[in-house]
């Protein structure tokens, strides 16, 4: 997966005191980049922008 074009932010969801935090990248094609922000050059996972939306929606519901 080509993430040169990768526009990272941080989820508004993240503990930001504790430095856990997650980035998620929302504007490639048809699918959505999460990563570790302490470790930028680690794993990421991708997922469908339709089931990422999923998700979302799921967990804004609890």
């Amino acid at each position: 997966m080509d993430l040169s074009n990768a526009r990272w932010h941080k989820s508004s969801r993240s503990n930001s005191s504790g430095g856990d935090c997650v980035e998620v990248a929302d504007n490639l094609p048809a699918t959505v980049a999460v990563r570790d922000s302490k470790d930028p050059s680690g794993p990421v996972l991708a997922f469908a922008a339709a089931a990422w939306r999923s998700f979302l929606d799921h967990t804004k519901r609890r």
